[in-house]
Formats: C-alpha cells, sequence, structure tokens
C-alpha cells in the first residue's frame, strides 16, 4: 500500500479536485455549477478516500495535527472523523494513536459470506419490488457488460460489474439493505483486486448476470437469489484459490 505523499513542508499533498460536472442539457452552458458550486469534502470524507484508495498506509499513526494541516482546519473537525472512521471500522486505536485497519484474509473471507448473503436478499427484493424504471436500469447496466470483452481493463470490468449490482439494490427499494452492503463495499474496496480478470471469469459473469435479470424480470424470486447467490459464491471460489496459490 501506498505511504501518503507529503509537500516539502511536510504536510500532506492535496488529492486531486473533482472534475467540474459535465454540461447538462438544461444548463448546456454549465451555468449551474456555476451558481452552485460542487461543496468541498468534509475532513471525514477526505480521509476516508485517502484510506479507500491506500494513501493512507496502516503502518502510519494517524496524527491530528498533520491531517489538519492536510484538511485545512482545526484539530476539532479532525477528531471527529477519527471517532466516525473508528465507527466505519475503517481504523483502530493501538496504543496512543489512530491507524488504519488492516484486515486479514479470514476477516476478508468473512465480509464475502456476509455479503453473498445480502445480495441474495437484494435479488429476491428486486424481483417481488421492482418498477418499469428499475428494469431500465438494469436493462442499461447489463448492456454495458455485454458491450465489453474479457480482455479490457479490470477497472472497466469492476465498474460494469458493480454497476450491475447496484442497479439491482436499486431495484430492490430497501435503503437498510442498501446501507448495510454500501458498508461492506466500502471494505472491500480497499482491496482492489479483482476475481474478473480470470480466465473466462468475465463470460461466465456475464452469462450469469443475463440470468439473474430475466428471473427478477419475470418476478422468480427463489431463481433470482438461487442464481445470484451461486455467481457470488463462484466470485469468492477464485479469489480463495488465488490465496492458496499466494501461500503455497
Amino acid at each position: 500500500m501506498k505511504s501518503p505523499s507529503h509537500h516539502p513542508s511536510g504536510t500532506m499533498a492535496d488529492p486531486p479536485r473533482p472534475e467540474v460536472e459535465e454540461a447538462s442539457p438544461r444548463f448546456p452552458d454549465n451555468s449551474l455549477a456555476r451558481v452552485a458550486p460542487r461543496r468541498e469534502p468534509t475532513p471525514y470524507e477526505r480521509i476516508k478516500q485517502a484510506i479507500l484508495d491506500a494513501t493512507l498506509a496502516p503502518a502510519e499513526p494517524l496524527t491530528e495535527q498533520l491531517l489538519a494541516q492536510w484538511c485545512g482546519v482545526s484539530r476539532t473537525p479532525i477528531r471527529e472523523a477519527l471517532v466516525r472512521l473508528a465507527q466505519d471500522g475503517l481504523i483502530e486505536r493501538r496504543e496512543r494513536a489512530f491507524y488504519v485497519r488492516d484486515r486479514t484474509p479470514e476477516e476478508i473471507l468473512d465480509i464475502y459470506e456476509v455479503r453473498i448473503t445480502l445480495e441474495t436478499s437484494a435479488a429476491r427484493l428486486a424481483a417481488e419490488r421492482h418498477g418499469p424504471i428499475d428494469r431500465i436500469r438494469v436493462e442499461r447496466a447489463l448492456a454495458a457488460c455485454r458491450a465489453l470483452d474479457a480482455d479490457a481493463d479490470g477497472g472497466r470490468l469492476t465498474q460494469a460489474n458493480r454497476a450491475f449490482h447496484e442497479s439491482v439494490r436499486v431495484a430492490a427499494s430497501s435503503d437498510a439493505l442498501t446501507d448495510l452492503l454500501d458498508r461492506l463495499n466500502m471494505h472491500l474496496a480497499r482491496y482492489p483486486a479483482t476475481t474478473l480478470t480470470h480466465p473466462d471469469r468475465w463470460r461466465h459473469a456475464v452469462e450469469e448476470h443475463a440470468a439473474m435479470a430475466a428471473a427478477i424480470f419475470a418476478r422468480d424470486a427463489v431463481a433470482a437469489a438461487s442464481l445470484t447467490e451461486a455467481h457470488f459464491i463462484a466470485a469468492r471460489e477464485i479469489r480463495l484459490a488465488a490465496w492458496r496459490r499466494a501461500t503455497i
């Protein structure tokens, strides 16, 4: 994992600023962006993103003074942000300082197991609750997956795969389920290696997505849940096999 970058003065380097929003059909000259500029991320959001993209490494203590300089705020909002991040499970206190929490393979596997259960529930609810707009979202996400070749960049495969599953979660119409899955995926995002680049995995994944979508559209909740469970178990088994090879 990367160490946080610093200016010569010793302060942490600013992360890339978000790009300006593209002009919308209603505001072709981007006038809305000039009237209501995008707000700056909070200290909690900035530190959280630095953890997720591995700018902050587990071995380095998170000092309030350095983080306050980096975010351009006092130490009080930094202290509040660290408390929230500890509640999220992204950092932990060791001795007298906070550190980014590093998870063992066993802990990551446990997250996968819980995710399988929740994604299966999302597919079942999507089959029962989806409406016409939900169907369009799922169809578009599936089409985006089909449009990508297996030799595409792993990041693009991951993005398309994530968009498909997010469309299913939206169709489930369960805020509680979405919140739980977002929290789980937040932890998995720190370990970006994807199973989708494994030989033949993308082709199988797209076929599985299509079968899941068909079951959802047919309002077959049992089939949608079963297919989703098998889909995520297949991904888990590929990751387990990779860990076995790495430890032999």
